[in-house]
């Protein structure tokens, strides 16, 4: 595998513009499809099946990583929003815990980490004091202003 990028949390990988691009693994920990409500179909078909708390990769395998985990924690299993960015669980603090630090484990040293988040259910600041890690700088999205893009380096020594 020479891909140098990682999305571990791909879904349907609606924020990619390539969505086949040879650079990137794209990881889910679920493969199914869904009609959507509108009748959209919905397609979540990653390269591997895998688990973001436990990743089947070497350290320092990659130069970039696009961290975005469910972030739903209030949500029925079938809504469509839970189809379409999945759901957390109830210990949702330790997994996003163990999928910062499992995403810094496979970045390279001067690799970026984009991290994702949407806060209508949980606050962006609950999720950054979830990794020893210091963000560079961020952005804010979105019709609401709650999807924050923020993005990390690896530097020597972490």
């Amino acid at each position: 595998m020479n891909a140098k990028i990682l999305d571990p949390c791909c879904g349907s990988r609606m924020m990619h513009f390539d969505r086949q691009n040879e650079n990137v693994v794209y990881g889910d920990i679920r493969t199914e499809s869904h009609i959507l409500c509108d009748g959209r179909s919905l397609e979540v078909a990653p390269d591997i099946e895998m688990d973001f708390r436990n990743m089947p990769f070497n350290d320092s395998q990659f130069n970039l990583v696009v961290f975005d985990p469910p972030h739903l924690v209030k949500a029925s299993k079938q809504s469509w929003l839970a189809l379409k960015y999945g759901k957390l669980n109830e210990d949702w603090r330790e997994d996003i815990q163990k999928g910062f630090a499992e995403c810094f484990r496979v970045l390279a040293t001067g690799g970026v980490l984009i991290f994702k988040w949407n806060e209508t259910q949980i606050k962006v600041s609950e999720i950054l004091e979830l990794t020893d890690q210091k963000p560079v700088f961020g952005h804010i999205s979105g019709k609401r202003a709650n999807t924050h893009w923020i993005t990390f380096m690896k530097l020597e020594g972490l």
